[in-house]
Order: C-alpha cells, then structure tokens, then sequence
C-alpha cells in the first residue's frame, strides 16, 4: 500500500489515479498510524515552503515522516514536497524535515531572457542510477515543472538527477530511502508513469 500524505498541499487526486492506473494500492491519509504502517510514501506539495512545514507541523506529521525515514519506507517528494525534505529554502524561515542535506534557493538569471517560474517541458539527466531512475537512463526523459526554487546538494552523491535551465540544477535528489523529484510526475504523461511503477517497485529493506 502507498499512503499519499495529506496536508493540504499538493495534487493527491492526480497521484492517486496514476497509481490506481498502474495497479497499485494506494490511498490519502495524514493519519499518523497509517502513515507508519505504509509500504511507501508519497509527499506532494505546491505552494510555499513555510506553508508547507507549518501545515506538517499542525498535523502532527515532522516525527511521522522522520520516523518513517528511519524505518527504511521508501519516501518520494514532488515539486514542494521534495524541498520540503531538505534543510531549509531562501523562500521561508522553517527549518526543513532534514532528511537530505541540500538547501533550496531560487533562481537568479543575469543577462537572460529567462523567466521566473521555470515552467513547461524540459529534459533532465540521470546522475545517481537507482531503482527510482532504473531503465531512463538510456532514453530521453522529459519532464513537467513548475517551480521557481531549486535545490543545491552539500554532496554530489544526493544529485540524482539534472536538468538545464540558464544553469544546471538539481532536478531530483535521494539519499537511502528518500527520494524527490522537483518536476510533476504526475503531469508528464508516460515518463511520469514509468517512474511512478519504479518507484512502486521499490521495497522496504529493513
């Protein structure tokens, strides 16, 4: 079962009939119980980063996702729920869960034509192969994003995956267990399902 975590943000109907589609048991809940009993985790998210913390905090959910860290359920984050997995973001005052050691800051382009949110359509490239990436490496992947926030690693070993936008940026990173991934897989079609059923795929090793 993958529990999708409730906190008021984020696209959990979207994820949740993906991960139907592909046959998988999946259900919504902030309960803390269930959340700890769950094969995996999902963490959405769309908003801002201290909305985001402080809507975990009210539902008692830090030491819940923490705890479930710890106990080696796989955890995906998207979009804001990926940075919400890191230390902290220029775009608030909360400290973040913690559970990978980058911290995100937002973009700033000097002499460009770019614009702020990066939005659409855009490839990004394998750097850490897991079972989260396992078979894209070999083909052309392309993503949906929607973010004006990345994240910068303390450890090149976190970056698994990159994407080019007037720089190049962390576009999903990982540590153990935990997995995010800043664009929506949930919006990119074939490439968002064929990393929604590796992800899945992925067991509890514990």
């Amino acid at each position: 079962m993958t529990i999708i975590i409730d906190y008021g943000l984020g696209n959990l109907g979207s994820i949740l009939n993906i991960l139907h589609i592909i046959g998988e048991r999946a259900a919504i809940s902030k309960d803390p119980e269930e959340i700890l009993k769950a094969d995996r985790l999902i963490l959405p998210g769309v908003g801002s980063f201290d909305e985001g913390m402080n809507n975990l905090k009210d539902n008692n959910l830090i030491q819940t996702i923490k705890m479930a860290a710890n106990k080696g359920i796989p955890i995906l984050g998207i979009c804001l729920g990926m940075q919400l997995l890191g230390e902290g973001s220029e775009e608030g005052n909360e400290e973040g869960l913690g559970l990978i050691p980058f911290y995100s800051k937002k973009f700033s382009f000097e002499n460009s034509d770019l614009k702020i949110p990066h939005m659409g359509w855009n490839i990004i490239s394998i750097e850490n192969d897991n079972e989260l990436t396992n078979g894209m490496k070999d083909s052309e992947q392309r993503f949906y994003f929607v973010h004006s926030y990345h994240a910068v690693c303390k450890n090149k070993e976190n970056v698994m995956m990159t994407c080019d936008y007037g720089d190049v940026f962390a576009a999903g990173v990982v540590k153990n267990n935990v997995y995010g991934v800043q664009f929506h897989p949930e919006k990119s079609h074939s490439f968002g399902i064929n990393l929604f059923k590796n992800f899945v795929g992925i067991k509890n090793v514990q």
